[in-house]
């Protein structure tokens, strides 16, 4: 069973101004079907062959961890993003404020965990096995799929993500992100 890359949830366009359409042919169209095709290649006549992403993700180790990682990452990170963002719905509000003491504290630590998360990586809210939300960061193409966190939403913040539109200024385009959530995605996570 090949990988595929999934149709973005949106026009390619849909994201401008905080994301230009240049930088999803780009990072969608290239960069995340390049780890799709590669990770194709790698696992013919090999055990993930026929495997899920999700197992092969949790199982494979080396070139092909990084790009069935990567593929996983994507996938979560385009849906953590939406043209018509709204305020978070009562749950995942009521457990920002629990966890952060409100959705502007939580926006803070996710934001500067975002900007100082060190290369390339990703910045994640999570649900912790307690119940309790986190905000990690993740390099490379690690993902907390392979821990027993439950992500619910993410930033890539490889420079590809942002380069085009933003140049070398993680800031400014974190800034720009909170205009993008998809709240209604990490509302249905945490369920």
């Amino acid at each position: 069973m090949a990988f595929t890359l999934p149709e973005l949830p949106y026009a390619r366009e849909a994201l401008e101004p905080h994301m230009s359409r240049e930088t999803l042919e780009f990072h969608y169209g290239k960069h995340h079907k390049t780890y799709v095709d590669t990770a194709n290649k790698l696992i013919v006549g090999t055990e993930f062959e026929n495997t899920s992403l999700e197992d092969a993700v949790k199982k494979a180790s080396g070139k092909l961890f990084n790009n069935v990682g990567q593929i996983w990452n994507h996938n979560f990170f385009w849906n953590s993003l939406t043209p018509k963002s709204a305020a978070p719905g009562k749950k995942i509000a009521d457990a920002l404020v629990k966890n952060f003491g409100g959705i502007d504290d939580f926006k803070k630590v996710f934001t500067e965990t975002a900007i100082g998360t060190f290369g390339a990586g990703w910045a994640w809210l999570v649900k912790k096995p307690d119940g309790s939300l986190a905000v990690i960061s993740t390099s490379n193409a690690a993902t907390p799929l392979t821990t027993s966190d439950t992500p619910l939403l993410t930033v890539d913040v490889w420079e590809h993500a942002y380069y085009i539109d933003y140049r070398n200024s993680r800031p400014n385009y974190l800034e720009h992100y909170w205009s993008l959530v998809n709240w209604d995605f990490a509302e249905k996570n945490l369920a």
